[in-house]
């Protein structure tokens, strides 16, 4: 039997949400932390409801320059540009878009940020808009927009991604869209209870569309002491047991320092209501924790099937039946 060494070393090591903030003047030299600890594959937020939708364009211009500038990290498009990317040793990443907003009311679009390497796209991010509702407001459930929008990510081969949406919504995404669809980084409400997790019929309903639920390694999401890889894992194994190794992943929503995020939190209390860390502050379970979460799920009782899955070859399947 492989070492968890050996099964990480050659493993797809997909992450498909990293946290830090979204503006053009934001530095990806911060990807060599994920390009160190041997991930694969990032996914890579370029905005978000906070912000205009104007910054979601400039962002994606910036960092499409930036990565093109990049020795170690290259912008993919499809799936045999990850394997490329594998064997020659780079980061391979594209874009995600944490709210429908920056579509500022057009589903043409999506067509647009797909051409410009977004591969995901949730529907609201904590607070309500024209696509849906949010998980920290009223729950408006999916609006005839967001319907029109989930056809047009189905048709072009964007992920359909549930995370920072409210309940209703997220169900009714489920039930619309005719492509698997992913929770990117949310965690089992029935282990922590925070509005931002996600209730165990909405783990099963996210399994019965062909998805995936990416754990996150927030610590406000996954436990009370901290970003230790046990607790990790804990939400791991609580989401196979529930529907399957094959339906779980990771979306680490990863952030080297939360000094700029108290801050941002504070000013925006609407988005992220008290205890969002500008009380406590929020700790980021990094990257080059993975190797060590991979022997903890082989200790749970994974096979090395699962481990697989669970690190990316179950995100990887869904890439591969909706991107186009």
């Amino acid at each position: 039997m492989a070492t968890a060494a050996e099964i990480y070393a050659k493993a797809i090591v997909w992450d498909e949400h990293a946290g830090f903030e979204c503006r053009p003047d934001t530095d990806l030299k911060q990807l060599r932390d994920w390009h160190q600890a041997g991930v694969t594959y990032l996914s890579v937020n370029a905005g978000y409801d906070v912000r205009p939708w104007e910054n979601t364009v400039k962002t994606l211009a910036s960092f499409r320059q930036q990565v093109a500038a990049a020795e170690e990290i290259v912008l993919v498009s499809n799936i045999d540009d990850i394997y490329a990317a594998k064997r020659t040793g780079k980061l391979a990443i594209t874009f995600d878009i944490e709210g429908m907003e920056s579509l500022d009311g057009d589903t043409d679009m999506v067509a647009v940020y797909y051409d410009l390497g977004v591969r995901h796209m949730l529907f609201a991010y904590n607070r309500n808009n024209r696509a849906g509702g949010g998980c920290h407001d009223e729950d408006i459930g999916l609006t005839d927009f967001g319907r029109q929008v989930i056809a047009e990510m189905n048709y072009v081969g964007m992920v359909v991604d549930c995370s920072h949406s409210a309940y209703r919504t997220t169900m009714e995404a489920m039930e619309v869209s005719t492509q698997p669809v992913i929770f990117s980084h949310s965690n089992p409400r029935a282990l922590v209870d925070h509005p931002r997790n996600i209730a165990d019929d909405q783990i099963k309903a996210c399994a019965a569309t062909g998805g995936v639920v990416g754990i996150n390694g927030v610590s406000l999401f996954m436990a009370d002491d901290g970003v230790r890889p046990e607790r990790f894992a804990d939400h791991v194994i609580y989401v196979a047991g529930l529907v399957g190794a094959e339906h779980v992943g990771m979306g680490l929503d990863y952030v080297r320092s939360d000094t700029e995020y108290a801050e941002l939190f504070s000013r925006n209390t609407d988005y992220w209501p008290s205890g969002y860390g500008y009380e406590n502050p929020i700790a980021f379970m990094a990257p080059d924790t993975l190797p060590q979460i991979t022997e903890l799920l082989l200790s749970r009782g994974l096979s090395e099937a699962e481990v697989r899955g669970v690190l990316g070859e179950n995100l990887l399947s869904v890439a591969r039946r909706v991107w186009k």
